[in-house]
């Protein structure tokens, strides 16, 4: 059936309408060539990273490269490129699945097929001319050449469009020559090929280009050392500096002061693709935690069978159960969007395949934040069951934690995403694309209306959850709108809210994709069938509510003062109220059993 623009939420459409457990797509709607692939994928980690992550760890650059020319010769580089530049070409949902499960053994490899496939090739692909893509594209797709993607500088981190280095076009209009540093450049250590960003003269925008590296040639190009990371170990990470670099001009990409747009661009993708990336990890520290907690004897009994262990078990896998549920959501909403762009004659295929990531960047750093934050969470409780073992190298365990710490740090820091969440709300609800207005003043309405004090039916799966979920959102209405009314367009210097109001945000989109994928899974196989998955969604609504009232709580009492306060504090109140509070202990009992006796991750 022909997905319409009326059948799929626009991005943060989600907040003011309700979604049916049939209109999203969850990890158990793959069809049989997305279930190949993912063993695919699966196969070619388990053969050539996983038995070698201790190699990993001792810094072997080689093996990472080495990994990846296999990755290539797989095709695995070239799934998301267009079969006309030697790809794959398959859709978004595809390649966030090869990019979950080929991510998830160690974050070294992940990181260079990360910084490969997205910001290294991508960026030709969307934004590249016709020449441009036939030259470069297929080498990367293949493996043949890797790509590199030389944004951040010594002054511009998070402020990326602030850099230093320059571009200056030669006498005779043919060259530009660059000159400038870059540094904590992925793959630069084996890179064939660096997106480069520059400024031409006093533009208010940066310039991309192709730059060509061999090193037997190297152009003004000199690389420093390898730094020396906390984890992803042999990701070659390498500060680059360009002296009188010279690049023809029809390697500029895209066209003149574009750059910030497509570095933005380019980030966006790659926030999803990143929370992708976080969620084997999650399985694999999951199952590994789950092997050594049913191994290890004390008190003659293993401690698998211990409440403070099985806790730790059941949070570990409904974390990474619930990032699943969101990260799919959202990647089929972006394939769908594409493909009616794609349908739409105005669009050329590389325009589509943009606007339809873009129209959902506020998910993309929603995911980022929430995946990223659950993956160092399951790998510090997994060093946790592991005891002392877990202190130790001789364990996975040890390097899983050090490789998490990155993923909250790279792709825009989880506070610059958590602000940009909201900043990109607001302005979605500016250009009347998401009406936050009306909702809110309903909300408002409600609140100094007469509430009811009928007890509902909740008879009936999932309905008080779905009705929490509806008082969620008119509470994040009630918090935001309010901060809105206060502070207007000086609302984005008000931090501390945007971040509070943006923990709000993310925990309603995850809760609502963990109950849509248990709800769909129960009326698929029956409430018995999907009873640990139900459990789960329960067990996350519960948390979420937890976050949701501190973060509400918190900006509540700093903005609002008297009448206005003692309101919005009813309302809190109001909106976060269980009818019947869930037994959390049973929920987890459910769960841990599940996962101890399959003795691994297994949903």
């Amino acid at each position: 059936m022909e997905t319409t623009e009326k059948d799929i939420l626009r991005g943060g459409q989600f907040l003011v309408k309700e979604t049916k457990c049939e209109d999203i797509f969850t990890p158990e709607d793959f069809n049989e060539d997305q279930l190949m692939m993912k063993e695919a994928v699966t196969e070619f980690v388990d053969r050539e990273i996983w038995p070698k992550k201790p190699q990993f760890e001792k810094k072997d650059y080689a093996l990472t490269e080495s990994c990846m020319r296999k990755a290539g010769e797989l095709g695995f580089l070239g799934v998301a490129v267009p079969e006309a530049y030697g790809g794959m070409g398959l859709g978004f949902v595809d390649t966030m699945l090869v990019c979950d499960y080929i991510s998830g053994a160690t974050g070294s490899f992940s990181t260079a097929f990360g910084a490969h496939t997205g910001i290294g090739t991508m960026p030709i692909t969307l934004y590249g001319t016709e020449e441009q893509k036939k030259k470069y594209v297929p080498k990367l797709a293949t493996g043949e050449w890797f790509g590199s993607y030389c944004l951040t500088e010594p002054s511009a981190g998070s402020d990326a469009n602030s850099g230093k280095t320059k571009a200056v076009l030669s006498e005779d209009g043919k060259s530009y020559k660059i000159t400038g540093q870059k540094m904590w450049i992925s793959n630069a250590g084996f890179c064939s090929l660096m997106i480069v960003f520059a400024r031409i003269e006093d533009d208010k925008n940066i310039t991309g280009f192709i730059v060509e590296y061999d090193p037997e040639n190297p152009n003004g190009i000199t690389m420093g050392e390898e730094e020396h990371k906390l984890g992803i170990r042999a990701s070659s990470t390498r500060q680059v500096f360009f002296n009188d670099t010279v690049v023809p001009v029809e390697n500029m990409l895209s066209e003149r002061g574009n750059g910030f747009k497509i570095a933005m661009n380019a980030l966006n993708v790659g926030r999803i693709k990143l929370a992708a990336a976080c969620l084997d990890a999650q399985r694999r520290t999951t199952s590994v935690a789950v092997n050594y907690a049913n191994e290890r004897i004390q008190f003659n009994t293993p401690i698998a069978k211990f409440g403070a262990i099985r806790q730790k078990i059941a949070e570990m896998a409904t974390n990474c159960w619930v990032g699943e549920a969101a990260c799919y959501r959202a990647a089929k909403n972006i394939e769908d969007r594409i493909e009616i762009r794609k349908n739409n004659d105005k669009d050329s295929e590389q325009q589509a395949e943009l606007k339809g990531v873009e129209e959902y960047a506020i998910e993309c750093s929603i995911l980022k934040v929430a995946v990223s934050e659950h993956t160092q969470h399951c790998t510090d409780e997994g060093i946790q069951i592991f005891g002392g073992m877990g202190f130790s190298e001789d364990t996975p365990i040890e390097s899983a934690w050090r490789d998490a710490r990155i993923a909250r740090i790279y792709e825009g820091t989880n506070e610059i995403n958590r602000m940009l969440s909201i900043g990109m709300l607001i302005k979605k609800a500016m250009k009347g694309h998401v009406d936050l207005l009306t909702p809110a003043k309903a909300v408002a309405d409600e609140l100094t209306g007469i509430p009811s004090f009928e007890t509902p039916d909740y008879s009936e799966l999932f309905s008080e959850e779905k009705s929490i979920i509806k008082n969620l959102k008119k509470l994040f209405l009630m918090v935001s709108g309010a901060a809105l009314k206060k502070y207007g367009e000086e609302i984005e210097k008000q931090q501390q809210l945007m971040l509070a109001a943006s923990d709000i945000l993310i925990q309603i989109y995850l809760a609502e994709s963990a109950i849509l994928r248990a709800e769909k899974m129960a009326k698929k196989d029956g409430e018995e069938a999907a009873k640990e998955q139900i459990a789960m969604a329960k067990l996350n609504l519960f948390h979420a509510i937890d976050v949701i009232e501190t973060a509400g709580k918190h900006s509540i009492i700093s903005f609002s003062t008297g009448d206005e306060q003692k309101m919005m504090l009813m309302g809190l109140k109001r909106y976060i109220k269980y009818v019947n509070m869930p037994n959390i202990i049973e929920l987890r009992n459910i769960i841990a059993n599940k996962v101890i006796s399959e003795n691994k991750y297994c949903f």
